[in-house]
């Protein structure tokens, strides 16, 4: 029994990276152009966001691109009018009011860029990575502007998995953060879908088990790579990753779904 109809990948831009930022030691001299994403789930509950995606308030004028890309070495996220969220709700005859539940995986600016649009809705993360939200020498990829708010409704998850609604559950995965979230969502047509996030970016973290090239803990990172192969392959699920540059190519895009 599951209480999800349907998925939505929402493509919300890209960042140029090293290869080295998705595979431990691997690919310093490639440039991969890495998606974002979130993911869009109607239930029975209501509307779900998982991740919010990238704020483009960061990347708007030079200023903003020199203050949090260029002046810290890093090359700015691409967004491009159809990767923006509100059009993209828009097509699903939603705005961002109509989604009650936000939960994020992490606090990285590729995934919690947009938290504060929420400010009506329930915003779920584990514990351990709000605690450790402030603390930049466990991890870099933290735009505290994004999240430090106000307005944010937190609700604070404990450590473990946790089961928010039949067919969703969400998958400690600690290791890429201190407090990393996956999720497990079970569809009527489609079975189970496993979402990784940030426990492993590429097809190649899965295939040959390495880990994430940004760690607070690496053996942690392996083991939650071996982890999810293992629901996938005890549930004959599929895997949608979330950071690929290939595999986004083939994903069913919202407006299309995965039921």
């Amino acid at each position: 029994m599951t209480d999800v109809r349907r998925l939505y990948v929402l493509l919300c831009g890209f960042e140029v990276l090293p290869k080295t930022v998705s595979t431990k030691g691997r690919g310093a001299s490639i440039i991969i152009a890495s998606p974002i994403s979130a993911y869009l789930l109607d239930t029975e509950q209501g509307w779900v966001l998982l991740d919010t995606g990238f704020d483009p308030v960061h990347i708007r004028d030079a200023a903003a691109r020199e203050a949090n890309f260029y002046g810290q070495g890093m090359s700015p996220v691409v967004v491009l009018p159809c990767h923006e969220l509100d059009p993209q709700l828009a097509a699903l005859g939603l705005t961002v009011g109509d989604i009650g539940h936000v939960i994020l995986t992490h606090l990285h600016f590729d995934h919690a860029g947009q938290v504060k649009r929420f400010p009506h809705a329930k915003v779920s993360i584990q514990r351990r990575e709000y605690e450790a939200r402030f603390d930049h020498a466990v991890s870099e990829g933290y735009f505290q502007d994004d999240y430090d708010g106000p307005a944010v409704q937190w609700s604070l998850v404990e450590e473990g998995d946790w089961e928010v609604m039949p067919g969703l559950t969400m998958l400690d995965t600690r290791g890429h953060t201190e407090g990393h979230m996956s999720a497990m969502v079970t569809l009527p047509n489609t079975g189970v879908v496993v979402l990784p996030f940030d426990a492993g970016d590429l097809r190649e973290n899965f295939d040959e088990e390495i880990a994430p090239g940004s760690t607070v803990d690496e053996p942690a990172a392996l083991a939650s790579i071996r982890r999810l192969k293992s629901i996938v392959a005890e549930t004959d699920g599929t895997m949608i990753l979330f950071h690929d540059p290939v595999e986004i190519q083939t994903t069913r895009l919202a407006p299309d779904f995965y039921d």
